[in-house]
């Protein structure tokens, strides 16, 4: 096993989870760093995870789960990084089988979810859309786009820390950022409990989230596969309200000219999203 190895949870409010895990993390790695990001708690938190012999960063106000993601990466002194929730979802075993593919070659390993692990309906659906979509920015088959557990080389996931939001999308930035820029990208399935204590996503929040992972997917991968499409389908409506116009009234409306002129105009952001994306991934 890679003894240079850092384990980070960020953690929110999360004492009870933290007194589930960190004993059995302690017990099965004892050779590992153990970072516990307190992001702004009020509860026992901090002095849970100090009990349990983990360095604690602490924010002195809540930032956010991917502001307490990148914490965690500057504090940490080990060649790969494995992240996981302090909510008790994730099984402390299965981060052995996720170094063990770093081992084999990969940069990025995700624990991808399986049928049955603790999710609604309403997050499931959301996270199926994520997936499909991921697929087709990518090519590749994309298991799982907002997993929280994942191993991944330290020095690679830190060239990307600019890119990461402090909310809860860092995944999704996290794994569409490593497919665009050509690293070994590996899904392990795994099974998630039911969380510890109360969940801090709300249905709001996280339905105007939805709207802009989807643009954000398009904007960090390829934007053309998103701006595209979208061109066509203008274009097809102009065509074909063009041609109802010419036979019924003979004419070209003001409709058909907006509709041609929308493509173009669409299909040009798209492009020069391309090249702004390009220049975000160009070696620094």
């Amino acid at each position: 096993m890679t003894d240079s190895v850092s384990i980070i949870i960020p953690a929110k409010d999360e004492a009870d989870g933290l007194r589930a895990i960190l004993p059995a993390i302690r017990s099965l790695y004892p050779s590992y760093e153990l970072i516990v990001v307190n992001d702004g708690s009020t509860d026992d938190t901090e002095t849970v995870a100090k009990q349990a012999g983990a360095k604690v960063v602490t924010h002195p106000y809540p930032k956010g789960n991917g502001a307490a993601v990148k914490s965690g990466a500057r504090e940490a002194n080990g060649d790969v990084l494995v992240y996981l929730d302090g909510d008790g979802q994730h099984n402390p075993d299965d981060i052995a089988r996720l170094i063990a593919k770093i081992e084999q070659g990969y940069d990025l390993v995700v624990g991808a979810r399986q049928k049955g692990s603790q999710a609604s309906a309403g997050r499931a659906t959301a996270n199926g859309f994520y997936n499909l979509l991921a697929s087709y920015m990518t090519g590749q088959k994309v298991q799982d786009l907002t997993s929280g557990f994942r191993a991944v080389r330290a020095n690679k996931f830190k060239e990307f820390l600019y890119l990461l939001p402090n909310g809860f999308s860092y995944p999704t930035t996290s794994t569409m950022a490593f497919f665009r820029a050509g690293y070994s990208v590996c899904y392990l399935p795994i099974h998630a409990a039911t969380r510890i204590g109360q969940s801090h996503l709300k249905p709001f929040k996280d339905g105007i989230r939805f709207l802009v992972i989807i643009f954000k997917i398009g904007s960090l991968y390829s934007p053309l596969k998103l701006f595209g499409p979208a061109a066509a389908l203008c274009f097809a409506l102009g065509l074909a309200w063009y041609g109802y116009t010419l036979a019924t009234m003979n004419r070209f409306t003001n409709m058909s000219a907006l509709l041609f002129t929308s493509s173009v105009m669409i299909f040009l952001m798209g492009l020069i999203s391309e090249q702004i994306t390009s220049l975000m991934y160009k070696e620094r």
